[in-house]
Order: C-alpha cells, then structure tokens, then sequence
C-alpha cells in the first residue's frame, strides 16, 4: 500500500448524533462520536449489541427512519458531507457505488422471488459494473450452483455470503460491513474476513461492526469500542486488544474464549434512560465521585480512570 494513499480519509466523523423521538421517550441511538476511516486500512466498530453500531453506519447513508434527528458531519473523501447529502445523492452517487453496504441481516434484503444470481447480475448492470457474478461470488466463497438457488434455499450463511458479494458489485472505495460474519461458522468467519482484508491491501478502507472481538482482530488496523450510544476509546487494534485503556474495553477483551472468558458484571443502560455521567460507571469497580460527570476522550479513550501497563499486569 503506498504511504501516501493509505494517509488519505475516506471517511472523516465529527460529532455524529442521532436521536429517535418515540412516544413520551427519546432514544439516544449515538452521540457525538467522532472517528477516520482511511484508504487502505480497516476500522472495527466494536461492542455490545444495543450500543448503536448498526445506527451509526445507517446514518452515513441515509438509510434511518423519519423520525431519526442526526446531527454532526461524515466527510467522504473530503468533499461530501454524508449526512447534509439530498437523498437523490446518497441513492444515486453515493449508495452501491461509493459506499458499499453489507447488511446485517442479509435476507431480509433479497428479494425472495428471485435467484441470487439474477440479484446480483441486476447490481452488477445498474451499477455498470465490468465484474461477472460468478468471479465475485467465488471471491466470496459461493460456487455456481448457490447462485442459482431462491433466498429461502440459502442458508444464513450462503444468505451472508451474496449480501457480501452484492455490495462489492460496484466496485466501491468504502465498503461498510455490519456484521459481515453472523450465521457464519468459524471456517467462512476467517475466510471473509480474509475478504475484507484484501479489499484494504487493494486500497479500499473498510469499516466493519462487529460484536466479534476475535473477527476484529483478523482484519482491523483500527479499532473504536463503543458502549451506550458513545465511544469509549479508539485506537489501534493491537493496543486496544493487548492494552485497552478503557474498563469496558477491557472487560469486553477478558470475555474472549481465548482470554478470561468472564462476562462484564451488570447489563447496559436503556438509550432512552442514558445517565449525565459515564454510563459505564455502574458496571465498574473503578467507578468513583467522578465518573457522575461525562468524560472528555482524553488521548484515545473517554475515561476518569483510564487503566494502565501496570494495572494490567496486576489484572485490572
């Protein structure tokens, strides 16, 4: 990857917020997070499920309901502000073509009448795509016959693995996976992101969400961990993987089946209950006086008592 193109920001977030107005409630889905995506490198948005992930990557296309408030700018490429963009932008420019989407739920987005080659031969044409369907479906690890299969012959997996392929379709600089993984078994977890690996070291950046620490660590540079509509710390994965700052970060790191395999004590707050200070504080034994207050993100993680190489050594 050459210095200079991986120096580039597909994506720069700045204050990102969005809300949901819902009867006699408010539900705080994300505030104010801030990160870059850049060309050549891989972001993992990481934590529990609730947290706001798959909210956030909607927001950058414009795919959220009426009733969401957004707030904040998404610079693509440094000359789009995703989030001021008209909706004839985001669905004529930007959608399949600029930013690819993997969905979350893969078959609820394939049209149960048609096969999946006749699907993804549709995306590759409107997008004016030069790539055949069966090459960009091997790439994935989907052979012809799957191809010819109705969604509801699909398995979760095979349904995860045409959702993949379509949103490469047209060939885009940013590709926004959402958990690209679910369904899968651990064999095709490592293939794909072997995938998404790739697409880096071809010069795409990639922003994957994924509640799988251990598929994070197959493919980020980059990781922000995200807890109660916030982010609580961002950096690079090998830092946050080996030595995150964060207690949630932490926890979230102890529970991995090759680690301490310790659930995090408590359950998070409801978004429409969020607390003015940390909302991590009652799930923390660090939590002091303090943490009634909301932390600055301080040097990469938003902490009243961010651990440390000693504590860590201790077991903190």
């Amino acid at each position: 990857m050459d210095a200079k193109l991986e120096a580039l920001e597909a994506l720069e977030v700045t204050g990102l917020t969005v809300s949901f107005a819902i009867p006699r409630a408010t539900v705080r889905a994300v505030t104010g997070a801030s990160f870059s995506v850049r060309r050549g490198r891989c972001l993992a948005l990481v934590g529990e499920s609730g947290c706001g992930k798959s909210v956030l990557a909607h927001a950058l296309l414009g795919l959220l309901p009426r009733n969401a408030r957004v707030s904040g700018r998404a610079l693509l490429d440094g000359r789009l502000d995703l989030l001021s963009a008209s909706p004839a932008v985001l669905a004529g420019k930007v959608r399949g073509r600029e930013i690819g989407l993997i969905p979350q739920s893969p078959a609820t987005h394939l049209t149960p009448v048609r096969t999946a080659r006749a699907q993804l031969e549709e995306a590759l044409s409107e997008l004016g795509s030069r790539l055949g369907a069966a090459e960009l479906a091997e790439r994935f690890g989907l052979a012809a016959r799957d191809l010819d299969r109705y969604p509801h012959e699909l398995s979760g997996g095979m349904a995860q693995r045409v959702a993949n392929a379509i949103a490469l379709a047209g060939d885009p600089g940013l590709l926004i996976a959402d958990e690209p993984t679910s369904g899968l078994d651990r064999p095709l977890v490592e293939r794909t992101m072997a995938v998404l690996r790739e697409l880096c070291e071809e010069g795409r950046a990639v922003l994957v969400i994924t509640h799988d620490l251990r598929a994070a660590a197959r493919v980020a540079d980059d990781i922000a961990v995200m807890y109660a509509s916030r982010l609580v710390e961002v950096g690079p994965a090998a830092e946050i993987l080996e030595r995150p700052r964060h207690p949630y970060a932490a926890g979230l790191v102890a529970a991995q089946p090759d680690r301490e395999f310790v659930a995090i004590p408590g359950m998070p707050p409801e978004l429409t209950a969020l607390p003015g200070g940390c909302a991590f504080a009652p799930r923390c034994r660090h939590a002091s006086e303090a943490c009634a207050t909301l932390p600055a993100m301080t040097a990469g993680v938003s902490c009243h008592h961010p651990l440390r190489e000693a504590a860590h050594a201790h077991g903190a």
